[in-house]
């Protein structure tokens, strides 16, 4: 595998932060073969980390780029610009570029999940797992090392630190191998089904008996996925589900504070149901406060709506609220 030179992966980079129009504009300018090596460059892109991107942005326009925390390159990306640029005189270009990367070693991986390849190659030598990783993007092998055993993290990291040149005809046959392999992997089409939020949709719609009974037997084998279940059970925007006597229970339990943060994020059907359960003069100064937060972070609002979700969850188990719809129009008997 050929090493690009510095100055194609800086001309790489700087065409894959910009907008698709602008950088197929700048690539029309250039010569077919600078058109095609570039290409090839943003197609070989995993991710871009914000510092470097900085970095080759100032040198190319002497411009801070403070809206950018990186980016990532790709095949998809480089055919793009590739089309843009060339318009009908583009295919000869398209064919080489996709030829190029496909035929990088390792290239049938990229469609592969990493917790596949760690189930085909974790009983491997380290010293293959070494080669395999060191020809794949940096963020796809940090996520085949985190799934492996801590002594084998540390055997194919040192092989892979010391790795020098390696025969192409080793590596040929190690990928050839490895594909062989995971033909059935690789061919095939899968479909996510099941799940911790398909639990929590199925018991969303049970009785609170049946829902109650099968959360307390899972509890005493894993608690953490039970809590894990609860938490998709009911979500911030349902509090909007509730009645308003369950709201003012709610708002009797939760600090002013918190719905300020948690209301920056909510929609405007939910916001008006919290303030029509509070008093006017209430409401109004939960609405100063909102505005006086000004611009919050995103996880520190959705944790503040988490720990209401918390709040709501206890008031149930305590029997002071119900989130369960069917049991609200449930016929009472004298």
């Amino acid at each position: 595998m050929s090493t690009p030179t510095p100055n194609v992966r800086k001309a790489a980079i700087l065409l894959a932060s910009l907008p698709q129009e602008q950088a197929a504009a700048v690539l029309s300018k250039l010569k077919p073969k600078q058109i095609e090596a570039v290409s090839i460059e943003i197609a070989r892109l995993d991710h871009v980390g914000g510092d470097e991107m900085e970095s080759i942005i100032y040198e190319f326009a002497d411009a801070n780029p403070n809206s950018y925390t990186g980016y990532g390159g790709g095949l998809e990306l480089a055919k793009s610009l590739v089309q843009q640029a060339l318009g009908k005189d583009a295919r000869d270009t398209l064919d080489n570029v996709q030829q190029t990367i496909e035929a990088l070693p390792f290239g049938f991986l990229k469609k592969v999940d990493p917790t596949n390849l760690v189930t085909f190659i974790n009983d491997e030598h380290p010293q293959t797992i070494a080669l395999i990783l060191s020809h794949l993007a940096p963020s796809y092998g940090a996520q085949v090392i985190a799934q492996l055993a801590p002594d084998r993290q540390l055997s194919v990291i040192q092989r892979v630190a010391s790795m020098g040149e390696t025969s192409p005809e080793v590596i040929r046959q190690v990928e050839q191998g490895l594909e062989f392999r995971m033909a059935t992997v690789t061919n095939q089409a899968y479909e996510h089904a099941g799940g911790v939020a398909t639990v929590a949709e199925i018991l969303n719609v049970t009785d609170r008996t049946t829902e109650r009974n099968l959360l307390e037997n899972l509890s005493q084998e894993d608690p953490e996925l039970v809590e894990n279940i609860r938490r998709l059970m009911f979500v911030f925007e349902d509090v909007n589900k509730l009645n308003d006597k369950d709201i003012q229970a709610v708002l009797k339990n939760v600090e002013s504070s918190q719905w300020a943060m948690a209301l920056k994020g909510a929609s405007e059907e939910l916001k008006s149901k919290i303030l029509g359960n509070m008093s006017q003069r209430a409401s109004q100064m939960l609405l100063e406060e909102i505005e006086y937060l000004g611009a919050v972070r995103l996880s520190e609002v959705e944790s503040v709506q988490q720990q209401i979700v918390d709040i709501i969850r206890h008031l149930e188990d305590a029997g002071q609220i119900t989130t369960h719809a069917e049991e609200e129009n449930e016929e009472l008997i004298e």
